[in-house]
């Protein structure tokens, strides 16, 4: 095997293609990872890990101008916006470097530039230094996705946002609008109007957060209605007009259209996976609505190529490309791997309060044909949360009601984003409810609301 000569070479060096080709190196073969940006993707450097420390500092500055309530005094609460935004970049610059010193702990060989398919089991990357091929018999797309844009609703970085501006603002927004209600279009929406910005939210459909249980997405607009914000459901944004410091936005609703004017537009309205300039369709690659098609365990249907994570089509979640990423580099070096499940990968969404939930929604298991058992219950009845402070929230569990097993489950209040993994095992471990019930949950935590839910499912709530 030649210097150029690789078993695997994947194309984006994101959560889904660095984590396949460490795992790929690690089951013993020769690995090159191809990166035209930054290693770590869009997740680590312009998404998942900086909002995240955004959302932190908004959470901090929260609990202090509530300090008060905790027996506690502070001076005069206030933020450097600054000084948040550079401690985001810092936490994801710290995190990519890691991504490299793993990759070359790893012996994977990096090559920053933008890669292109001339031909099977071929690859070319434009560098600063020219042109050079590299051949392998698999290659791994990982290339992602971007955020989309409408006519009349693109970016400028200055009045109108996505979330790379949202990112690294330009300045404070005071009225705010952010059109998309989705888990992006929300903590944004979350972050900005707890420092805050008045901020109102627009969606086209019949409500907002439309991936989550009907039940829970109404909660959460409870939240953040009685956090100041406005929220416009089945609403669309015809046009926005562009003036100095100024946007206003043609909204309409039931056919009704008004005109309202803000400094700030973020447009989270859905992301379009990179597929351009790779060549994919000469090789016989399918392509549907900017998403390659793949079967169960990515594969594209052309021979030694294969697709993972945003650019393989929903869910769009970081922890699936990495699933992904691992199940593929285990079917090149000759392993049997499971095929990853997207009924049982958990979405987080990490507003105040937070979001989670893994499986079918209580509406999605009845057109299924289940008969269904749906228990529930509420922060306000768990004493950590209320020592915590955080009494507004809620647990939902849906189970068959013949077999037990456990279907969905639906969160929304404090740290949710870190319970919903013990009903992720769950279903992995294809538990039911008896097992659940039998669990001892540990006293006091919130996640003895995940057992007080599903006991509810069969009326044995103790708490409430």
């Amino acid at each position: 095997m030649s210097a150029k000569d690789f078993d695997m070479i994947v194309i984006g060096a994101g959560p889904g293609g660095y984590v396949a080709a460490i795992r790929g190196a690690q089951l013993g073969l020769k690995v090159a990872v191809i990166e035209r940006e930054h290693l770590g993707g869009i997740c680590l450097n312009w998404g998942c890990i900086p909002t995240k420390a955004l959302l932190r500092s908004a959470e901090v500055f929260h609990l202090m101008e509530r300090a008060g309530e905790f027996g506690l005094s502070a001076g005069k609460v206030g933020y450097d916006i600054d000084a948040v935004v550079k401690r985001s970049r810092a936490v994801a610059g710290q995190l990519s470097a890691g991504v490299g010193h793993l990759l070359k702990k790893n012996k994977v060989t990096v090559i920053m530039g933008e890669a292109s398919l001339p031909g099977r089991g071929r690859v070319a990357v434009t560098t600063d230094k020219g042109v050079q091929e590299l051949s392998s018999r698999a290659i791994v797309l990982a290339t992602g996705a971007r955020a989309r844009e409408l006519p009349g609703l693109e970016a400028d970085g200055r009045l109108v946002w996505n979330y790379r501006h949202a990112l690294k603002p330009p300045h404070m927004p005071k009225k705010l609008l952010v059109i998309g209600s989705g888990a992006i279009g929300i903590e944004f929406a979350s972050f900005y109007n707890t420092l805050g910005a008045e901020t109102t939210v627009v969606e086209v459909l019949e409500r907002i957060l439309p991936a989550e249980d009907e039940e829970i997405a109404k909660f959460a607009k409870k939240q953040f209605v009685k956090q100041g914000m406005k929220i416009m459901e089945k609403s669309v944004v015809r046009q926005l007009e562009r003036g100095k410091g100024k946007v206003t936005a043609h909204i309409e609703t039931g056919g009704r259209l008004q005109k309202l004017r803000f400094d700030t537009v973020i447009s989270a309205v859905g992301i379009v996976g990179n597929v351009e300039n790779l060549g994919l369709e000469a090789r016989g690659v399918k392509i549907e609505r900017t998403h390659v098609v793949v079967d169960e365990y990515c594969r594209t249907g052309v021979e030694g190529l294969y697709a993972i994570g945003d650019i393989a089509g929903p869910p769009w979640l970081a922890h699936k490309a990495s699933h992904e990423g691992v199940m593929v580099a285990e079917l090149v070096a000759g392993r049997n791997p499971h095929p990853v499940r997207p009924e049982s990968i958990a979405g987080c969404t990490y507003c105040h309060p937070q979001v989670a939930s893994v499986g079918h929604t209580e509406a999605r298991a009845k057109e299924l044909g289940h008969e269904v058992r749906v228990g529930r219950f509420p922060f306000i009845g768990n004493g950590k949360a209320i020592a915590l402070g955080e009494p507004e929230g809620m647990v939902k569990t849906v189970f068959d009601a013949r077999t037990g097993e456990l279907l969905g489950a639906h969160m929304v209040g404090a740290e949710v984003t870190e319970l919903i993994q013990g009903y992720i095992i769950g279903r992995q471990l294809e538990t039911t409810e008896e097992e659940l019930m039998h669990t001892v949950f540990p006293h006091p935590t919130l996640s003895e609301m995940m057992h007080e839910s599903v006991l509810d499912a069969w009326g044995r709530a103790l708490h409430f």
